[in-house]
């Protein structure tokens, strides 16, 4: 059950690089608190502040290389996928989306052929420059928050977190934005 948990976190999931990088929460806080912009309390129902990802994202850590691919915000959706690549081999792969519904806005992970695992946009906050969208399940076993962090200069870092085992985790993939065709880093 936890393979098929951390391969639903954001489409830069597997086990093995989450067991590598896999560290106290603490150790990962960022110093600076942030301040509310949007909260749970006012339902959001739009997935329109999320069209900057349009486009493509991706990152390294511990020798796997991770990507995720957005198409543009059509009909109120985004559409995208992501895979993790280990010594020249697909190791996850998933499909994601980013959709409306009646209660608000989700973030819908299917790794590698499994069912389906949705998490509630519940706030969108801002910490200096950086915009931060957190989704949460807390029914899930791991994670139970997906956190978006649309950083300056072409960053985003995706961080996954919650109890595994008992203990609070957290795992951070930062990913700079690249050209889909070129691979060249673009700061946007």
């Amino acid at each position: 059950m936890i393979k098929r948990a951390m391969s639903v976190a954001v489409s830069l999931s597997c086990t093995a690089l989450a067991a590598f990088v896999a560290v106290p929460i603490g150790a990962q806080t960022p110093a600076t608190p942030a301040s509310p912009v949007k909260t749970a309390d006012a339902a959001i129902t739009d997935a329109g502040a999320l069209a900057w990802l349009d486009g493509c994202w991706t990152g390294t850590v511990n020798q796997r290389d991770f990507r995720e691919q957005w198409s543009p915000l059509r009909g109120g959706m985004l559409l995208g996928f992501g895979s993790t690549v280990f010594q020249g081999k697909v190791q996850s792969y998933e499909h994601l989306r980013i959709e409306p519904r009646a209660d608000g806005v989700y973030y819908v992970a299917i790794p590698s052929g499994q069912k389906e695992d949705a998490f509630k946009l519940v706030s969108i906050t801002t910490d200096d420059k950086d915009t931060i969208f957190t989704f949460a399940n807390p029914d899930h076993d791991f994670p139970q928050r997906i956190i978006y962090r649309r950083g300056t200069e072409g960053w985003l870092y995706a961080t996954i977190e919650g109890k595994l085992k008992g203990e609070d985790r957290q795992v951070i993939y930062p990913m700079r934005r690249i050209g889909c065709e070129s691979g060249a880093f673009i700061l946007k």
